[in-house]
């Protein structure tokens, strides 16, 4: 069955500062487990608890930088590039900087809180 997505779910965000998550395609909006479709929009100077997720996450930087740490490695995302999470990897997301950014996210499975497992503070 074909199914349109009229609008997106906004998803409450973990992170020192407010972020917007506008969920198309997920457990939220769609009742889609497979696979989640997100907009984020995130303000300068945000970062979100480290994480261990339980599934793949694909990044596509629309506007500004995102940054990504591993435990090996932080990576620089600008407009126009992209980076793959694989489920199992720490990291850590945030907008450093006086920009925010704007990106697309695609997990695999869908994202859930249960799946994230964020670090414990």
């Amino acid at each position: 069955m074909v199914t349109l997505i009229e609008n997106p779910s906004i998803i409450e965000a973990a992170g020192n500062k407010p972020k917007i998550i506008k969920e198309f395609i997920g457990k939220v909006n769609s009742n889609t487990d497979a696979v989640s479709i997100a907009k984020m929009e995130s303000p300068a100077g945000w970062v979100e608890p480290g994480q261990t997720p339980e599934f793949d996450e694909y990044t596509v930087v629309l506007k500004g930088e995102v940054q990504v740490k591993t435990r090996e490695k932080v990576f620089l995302v600008k407009a126009g590039q992209a980076i793959i999470t694989p489920a199992g990897e720490w990291v850590q997301y945030s907008t450093p900087g006086d920009r925010g950014a704007e990106y697309i996210a695609i997990c695999l499975p869908a994202f859930s809180p249960d799946r994230v497992k964020r670090d414990e503070s």
